[in-house]
């Protein structure tokens, strides 16, 4: 049997339409069961993690007009933008690109994930233009006050992602932990939501197409094309929605070792037209490999393990206030990378599930089922623990079941192929 996205979409219009997340396929699979092309409509895909290639395009008024001619520098709440190319001479505004990798230029722990999200719950941003004559405005804007706010992400949702551990006695600086990553084996840390994931359940980009729609950050949005670095074997998307329409809970800044980074959450919908495409959405996240990597060089890999890393986990971790020893300085505020725990308080609202908490608190109070990992290495078995997730289940699972319900209540339709 074969289906049209037509037919599809003329039953979801009915009410009539199957809808499963790729989850929920895997574990009726998993269950015994196999369903067909006539049992199942569409599979819904989620992933949130960090994603580097993240970038936003403003317009935003910084004066009045005949203020100044033209920007050469600016920032907003410290974090550095890239004027241009639209030069809007005498305007009092200014076109501008900011990564969501930037840093701000006065606070090393705040970048461009975090002014994002701020921007999102309307909270009110410092600016600051110098212009080509050297002159220094300053101003402050909500994202209401924005003619343009656009994400462009230029690599999103990595069909294949890399673990990484530290096999030397000295800590190492990088963007794939949370903190400097200690050793010999003292964890290990790694990204992507397994069966869950878009690329794993359309991997050669057969229903994700040019102009398909999707959710970014729960806004409605298209996907572009294959993104920078993306290849037949490790494929990966370049996407776009309207951040106006964005929802700051799928989104944010990230600490790292390295510097802040910024998280973002995607979900994308597959038509299941036929028993092949829906074959592909069976996949467990015992058959998808992870490749373990020396975390000094991602091209230095050691040894491979699978995304059974997410069976059995704590999706967050659980605060448990009368083990807590006031430490004078808490390694866990130190350390979180979202900024969840502050004075004593979790935030599970803002909390990412990374478990950087539950693997730096020497006393237990942080309790988090985080995943264990078991890689050959050198002929030896070992064992690892998790100290670091850098993509967030719950995120993930909560958008694709938005999406979900979206097609259910008749609200998104598919994209014609």
């Amino acid at each position: 049997m074969k289906k049209s996205i037509h037919d599809i979409n003329q039953k979801i219009k009915k009410g009539e339409a199957t809808i499963l997340t790729a989850e929920e396929v895997t574990h009726l699979v998993m269950d015994g069961e196999e369903p067909t092309v006539e049992d199942v409509d569409v599979v819904t895909t989620g992933t949130c993690g960090i994603m580097s290639g993240t970038a936003a395009i403003f317009h935003l008024p910084v004066a009045e007009p005949g203020s100044f001619k033209k920007a050469r520098k600016i920032t907003l709440n410290g974090v550095s933008g890239f004027p241009g190319p639209c030069p809007n001479e005498w305007l009092g505004s200014v076109d501008l690109m900011v990564y969501g990798t930037s840093h701000s230029i006065t606070d090393p722990q705040y970048g461009g994930g975090f002014l994002f999200k701020d921007l999102l719950h309307g909270e009110e941003i410092e600016i600051e233009v110098e212009d080509i004559d050297g002159n220094i405005l300053k101003s402050s804007a909500t994202l209401e006050d924005f003619g343009t706010a656009q994400m462009i992400g230029t690599r999103f949702a990595f069909k294949n992602y890399t673990a990484f551990i530290n096999p030397t006695s000295q800590p190492v600086s990088s963007i794939f932990n949370a903190v400097d990553m200690d050793g010999p084996f003292k964890g290990i840390s790694f990204s992507g939501c397994g069966e869950l994931n878009p690329l794993q359940n359309d991997p050669q980009l057969n229903s994700i197409q040019k102009g398909t729609r999707l959710l970014i950050n729960n806004s409605e949005g298209l996907f572009i094309g294959p993104g920078t670095r993306s290849s037949p074997e490790k494929p990966n998307m370049m996407i776009t929605a309207d951040m106006k329409d964005m929802d700051p809970h799928y989104l944010g800044g990230f600490r790292t070792g390295a510097g802040p980074e910024v998280y973002n959450s995607v979900a994308t919908a597959i038509p299941i037209l036929d028993d092949e495409i829906l074959r592909k959405t069976f996949i467990k996240n015992e058959d998808i490999p992870l490749p373990v990597a020396d975390i000094r060089g991602r091209h230095s890999v050691m040894s491979q393990t699978t995304y059974e890393v997410w069976r059995n986990v704590d999706e967050r971790p659980t605060y448990e206030k009368e083990l807590c020893q006031n430490c004078q300085i808490c390694l866990v505020e130190e350390r979180c990378p979202t900024k969840a725990f502050q004075n004593h308080d979790l935030n599970q609202v803002r909390c990412f599930g990374c478990g950087m908490c539950a693997y730096s608190c020497p006393f237990g109070t942080f309790q988090m089922e985080r995943g264990h990992v078991l890689m050959d290495w050198e002929g030896e078995i070992k064992e690892l623990e998790v100290s670091c997730r850098q993509s967030d289940i719950k995120r993930a699972r909560e958008l694709a079941r938005e999406l979900k319900n979206r097609i259910e209540r008749g609200e998104f339709l598919l994209n014609n192929l």
